[in-house]
């Protein structure tokens, strides 16, 4: 019989989570450093050079890797032999205390993103509890816990499908794939769950972000069973539609594909897949009674060398004195550097301006020829403007754009991935345009933020409009004032020339 107190599980869980906000796992980044170095679309190699450039800052300054620091899921195994000392809280309870340690952190401010009555009020908890959390009871004498911080972004690319047993597996895949967009912050790794049932299925798909990323290895030594084949297909299909980084156009969308499969009914072949992004995150640790855990950061010799530096050509753009005339004059996958005062909104700032609107009351803020960056910042520490400040996924405010072109004044968007037929139709006919900065590269944002102060809206926490002087704030258009969107044309260039390529490698 192991005995293992309940305030170890605590801590090993509020210290796991500030681990994984600032360190990137050293096999994400040496693949990512593997996908930098062939990568041959410069709009992609950018975008890559910005996120590792990003998570070299943010395990030097301790800050986190992206601004959404996730909706906590852990894996709990449980040996049968194992007895907890003084436990007043259920299993579920210890982790949402170890979560709420973590990001109420006064050194390392997380920011807090979970909302109870999705279906109603949707009220932030304000310390990002409760964790989703899987428990089995195994034999042995060990708690063992995998931990994880996802992002809403990949979160809510997941899909699932019940196909046919004779269907394929793979063309399902490759063809929901680019229905997924770039929201995920592509370069990253999809996790595919296959049988069980409906929510075993998805259930497994998450479970399997937890392993390495080997798909170098795997293809060096080659497969040796059904999953391992599909592995390298799916990863070279899914690497040939030419999606890239960012959804920019590129060879790399994806860095490994994992598959965990269960027994299922005969009638039935349930299939998920959800994506892990650019801020992957997760932790291992086992407790065997000797006390909390301790995880050890990685070495920063074990980074890259890539240094990230805006681009020669850039245009800087002085916001303060933006013109219609003046955002005209932008083309698609250029390069911008922003300076002066933009506003900040996002899902339920955009709902309460729409709201308002509607019913002829007078705006807290005005948009007149301004620009709005979809961002829900982490909380400053110490001498920061602002914490790590990266975009949001712009199509959650499509149905908006509209409303907000017409009828504020507003000019200019900034978020990250594609925009809808909507919001591009909107675009091209008030001669607006949509920016986006790099998922994935928050701290690196933030470092272009001087100040910040809360000017709209502060009761929705995160979500409030700020107002944020920023100098070279890099970003590229991605949708001109003519409609023309880099999300189509970059991905359709970049699938013709792969075609051509005989080898992509891992």
């Amino acid at each position: 019989m192991t005995t293992i107190a309940q305030e170890d599980l605590i801590q090993s869980v509020a210290d796991a989570l500030q681990f994984i906000s600032c360190y990137h796992p050293p096999d994400y980044v040496a693949a990512l450093g593997r996908a930098y170095a062939r990568e041959q679309s410069p709009a992609a190699k950018d975008a890559i050079a910005q996120i590792l450039a990003n998570s070299r800052m943010c395990a030097e300054g301790r800050r986190p890797i992206c601004q959404d620091t996730g909706i906590v899921v852990a894996f709990v195994r449980i040996g049968m032999d194992v007895r907890f000392a003084d436990a007043t809280m259920s299993v579920a309870g210890m982790i949402d205390e170890g979560v709420r340690r973590a990001y109420l952190h006064p050194d390392n401010a997380l920011r807090a993103s979970i909302v109870r009555d999705p279906a109603g009020r949707r009220r932030n908890t304000r310390d990002n509890t409760p964790a989703v959390v899987h428990c089995d009871l195994v034999p042995g004498s060990t708690v063992d816990v995998r931990i994880a911080a996802k992002g809403g972004g990949s979160e809510n690319k997941a899909k699932f499908a019940m196909l046919n047993p004779s269907d394929s597996i793979v063309d399902w895949v490759v063809q929901t794939v680019p229905a997924m967009g770039a929201g995920w912050c592509p370069p990253g790794m999809l996790g595919i769950g296959i049988g069980g049932s409906a929510e075993k299925a998805m259930v497994l798909a998450k479970e399997a972000l937890m392993q390495p990323i080997d798909m170098p290895l795997l293809k060096a030594r080659g497969p040796s069973n059904r999953l391992e084949e599909l592995r390298i297909e799916i990863h070279d299909k899914v690497n040939a539609l030419g999606i890239g980084a960012q959804g920019l156009g590129g060879l790399s969308t994806v860095l490994d594909v994992k598959i965990l499969d269960y027994p299922t009914h005969a009638a039935s072949l349930p299939v998920a897949i959800i994506p892990n992004c650019a801020a992957t995150r997760h932790a291992h640790f086992t407790l065997d009674g000797r006390g909390a855990v301790s995880l050890t950061p990685p070495d920063l010799a074990s980074w890259p060398d890539v240094r990230w530096f805006p681009a020669p050509e850039s245009r800087r753009v002085n916001v303060d004195t933006l013109t219609r005339d003046d955002v005209a004059q932008w083309k698609p996958g250029e390069r911008l550097l922003l300076s002066g005062k933009i506003l900040t909104g996002r899902d339920a700032a955009h709902k309460r301006i729409v709201d308002m609107l509607a019913c002829n009351e007078t705006l807290p803020v005005d948009f007149s020829n301004r620009v709005i960056y979809y961002v829900g910042p982490v909380d400053a520490v110490r001498d920061e403007a602002v914490g790590p400040a990266g975009p949001t996924t712009s199509t959650r405010m499509d149905k908006f754009t509209e409303t907000m072109l017409a009828e504020t004044g507003l000019i200019a968007m900034i978020g990250k991935a594609e925009r809808g037929p909507l919001a591009i139709d909107a675009i091209r006919r008030h001669r607006a345009a949509y920016l986006i900065a790099v998922g994935g590269a928050a701290y690196l944002v933030s470092k272009a933020i001087r100040r910040s102060r809360v000017v709209a809206f502060s009761d929705l926490g995160m979500e409030a409009i700020h107002e944020f002087e920023v100098a070279d704030m890099p970003v590229t258009v991605a949708v001109d004032s003519a409609g023309e969107s880099v999300h189509e044309t970059g991905p359709r260039e970049w699938r013709q020339r792969i075609a051509g390529i005989p080898v992509i490698g891992a």
